[in-house]
């Protein structure tokens, strides 16, 4: 069985222009092609999408993901590679969530820090957007 640019989107929910360029990157190897060069796609093809995805939706960057597939060719390898590169999006993931938390901090301050009862030259919502130094923390 095989299947067109079109199935491959619409089964794993990647977006065509998106399948043409892990095509490109090498991340999936290229269809064979049809009489009529429609690109036909095996069910390896659809299997390794799936990945790349599931991948994505992880947050991995396309280097970590190259990586993974990489060693996925090699079943006689330690996993040692693959653990790396959980830990360091673990890792990644972690700092965004502290960042987000001081975001989250500061703009419930500001929005906070107005009854929304001034004009607009007396709103310290606007003033605190307009003056980094108005932050209580690095954020």
């Amino acid at each position: 069985m095989d299947f067109s640019i079109g199935d491959l989107s619409r089964r794993t929910g990647v977006k065509v222009p998106t399948i043409r360029y892990y095509e490109k990157e090498g991340l999936l190897e290229a269809p064979i092609r049809s009489e009529g060069n429609q690109r036909r796609y095996r069910p390896c093809d659809l299997e390794r999408l799936g990945f790349i995805k599931h991948c994505r939706d992880l947050g991995l960057p396309m280097p970590a993901i190259r990586d993974l597939i990489d060693l996925s060719q090699h079943p006689d390898k330690p996993c040692e590679t693959a653990n790396r590169i959980a830990e360091d999006q673990l890792k990644a993931v972690r700092q965004r969530i502290a960042h987000l938390r001081k975001l989250e901090a500061e703009l419930k301050r500001i929005a906070t820090s107005c009854e929304g009862d001034h004009t607009v030259t007396e709103c310290n919502v606007l003033k605190a957007f307009g003056d980094h130094g108005l932050c209580l923390k690095e954020h």
